[in-house]
């Protein structure tokens, strides 16, 4: 019998053995850096015709050469998915559970290995990248469990004379398109919920992080996943990613991302392609404008301090990171006082090779250069107490902003910002900040501090987001703690590491047999 799910412990880095082990990752990942890695198809490691570079964003350094999958190596590896997925769809979910958690096993032994490569190829400070890590491994176990669980019969109401029984079947050939920001995490959960379901994946990862990809692939691979279940794509996704959502092959997209990329997945996906005889199914996370409510009966020591931990974790490049703190009038003048002076305390800026700094870079220049132009308006569209920023030399370092005096409807209230821009809006009272939570076309998380009990149930009642948290951050969701998935905008509301969520990736069969 397997043990009951627990969710996987964080690594204690004041521990020396913990220091060693990364900084020897380190070393191993450098010495790698100059040997291109491969496409996964099939079952086998094979070349494209071009390569690319990813780049760490602290240095501009290489962390690898990878493969620029083209049009071509998409038909490959629809192709191996498709013949794999006619054996694989027989598999007893308790032998395709059985990968994944060896699965699990392996990655545990490389944890230094893909705690590093993230904090080289994304930027991620040591502990933000070991979390990162443990909800994968989560997700791989969680998912075989509910593959295992999802295998039974489902009840149904008995009938005289009949035998009647429902089952879940595998749905096909599926394309994941997982984000940069988790690309651990994510990553493995969803192409783990897809593939332990039953269906084939062709995995494309984000184009900033190939590395965490190909090392997951290589872990598949070690634990014995028949060839062609999972099938990894790295390069740019506007070719290969668009001809693989229109494939007519192609049943389902399991997408991670911003809400243009989604929303222009939905629209290809729901176009009828020669020879498609099924609906598409889009499974989508596409972000949010999150905010913290600070009630005027708030501890105001636990508010500020949540509002900082989950406005400048990973840079703020979070879609549930906190970009709006909605302050009630009657403390709206202390708490920020005390935000810029905890940010100050909190939040070192630098490599995050470095585990002292707090704060690292963000993704790339592009990222860079957008949000430098959104602490501008930012600038004009209410008063600056902090940062602004970015840090000289190398790197694409920003420096931790706040931005007071907010309209709720001013631009940098609205938009979805994926950097380290905290806007703080005033609100008149308790029910105006609900109005102003609400008041985004995104419903992905938020958070409410106030000792009231009658506050709190009210925002149970009227806080429409997915994922709601009293009395502490807005990050920092844990596998079947807390299932994740938003509103409106946010999404399909998927539930990643919920009970419901491998339901996406299978579908219901009813039998009836009369004697």
């Amino acid at each position: 019998m397997l043990p009951k799910f627990a969710n996987e412990p964080y690594l204690d880095f004041s521990d020396e053995k913990h220091i060693r082990g990364m900084q020897e990752a380190f070393v191993q990942l450098r010495k790698r850096a100059s040997t291109p890695n491969m496409l996964y198809v099939g079952g086998r490691w094979t070349k494209a015709k071009e390569v690319f570079e990813s780049l760490n964003p602290a240095t501009e350094e290489s962390v690898g050469i990878f493969q620029k999958g083209a049009i071509p190596d998409a038909e490959k590896a629809m192709k191996a998915g498709l013949k794999a997925f006619e054996t694989w769809r027989k598999v007893p979910a308790i032998e395709r559970a059985g990968v994944f958690f060896r699965a699990a096993r392996v990655m545990r032994s490389r944890r230094y290995l893909f705690d590093a490569a993230m904090v080289l190829e994304e930027g991620k400070r040591w502990l933000e990248a070991d979390a990162d890590f443990a909800e994968a491994v989560d997700f791989l176990e969680f998912y075989g469990r509910e593959a295992i669980r999802y295998d039974q019969a489902a009840p149904v109401t008995p009938y005289p004379g009949e035998s009647n029984e429902v089952r879940y079947i595998p749905l096909g050939v599926g394309v994941v398109i997982p984000p940069w920001n988790f690309p651990c995490a994510i990553m493995a959960g969803m192409t783990s919920a897809a593939a332990v379901s039953g269906n084939a994946v062709v995995l494309k990862p984000a184009t900033d992080a190939p590395l965490l990809a190909t090392l997951f692939a290589e872990a598949l691979e070690e634990a014995g996943l028949p060839a062609g279940v999972v099938n990894l794509l790295t390069g740019p996704g506007s070719g290969i990613g668009d001809h693989l959502v229109e494939h007519p092959e192609t049943r389902f997209i399991s997408f991670t991302g911003s809400k243009e990329v989604g929303l222009r997945i939905f629209g290809k996906a729901s176009k009828v392609s020669k020879g498609q005889v099924w609906v598409k199914r889009v499974v989508a996370e596409m972000g949010g404008k999150d905010c913290i409510i600070v009630d005027s009966e708030a501890d105001l020591d636990a508010a500020v301090e949540g509002v900082v931990v989950s406005a400048y974790g990973f840079q703020g490049q979070k879609c549930s990171a906190c970009s709006r703190a909605i302050v009630d009038a009657k403390v709206y003048g202390e708490f920020c006082k005390r935000v810029v002076a905890k940010t100050k305390e909190m939040v070192k800026v630098g490599p995050p090779e470095d585990p002292k700094n707090w704060m690292g870079p963000v993704i790339n220049r592009r990222a860079f250069e957008q949000i430098l132009e959104y602490i501008e308006v930012g600038k004009r569209e209410g008063r600056l107490l902090l940062g602004g920023k970015k840090r000289p030399g190398k790197g694409y370092f920003i420096e931790p902003t706040i931005i007071a005096d907010v309209r709720r409807n001013a631009r940098i209230a609205q938009e979805e910002i994926f950097g380290p821009v905290l806007a703080v809006i005033r609100a008149r009272n308790y029910g105006d900040a609900l109005a102003i939570a609400n008041g985004t076309e995104y419903g992905l998380t938020g958070a409410v501090y106030t000792r009231n009990r009658e506050k709190i149930y009210r925002a149970k009642q009227e806080f429409h987001v997915g994922n709601m948290y009293i009395n502490r951050k807005c990050t920092g969701a844990l596998v079947d703690v807390q299932p994740f998935g938003g509103f409106n905008m946010s999404g399909t509301d998927s539930k990643a590491g919920g009970r419901d969520y491998l339901l996406l990736f299978l579908q219901a069969k009813s039998m009836t047999e009369r004697f």
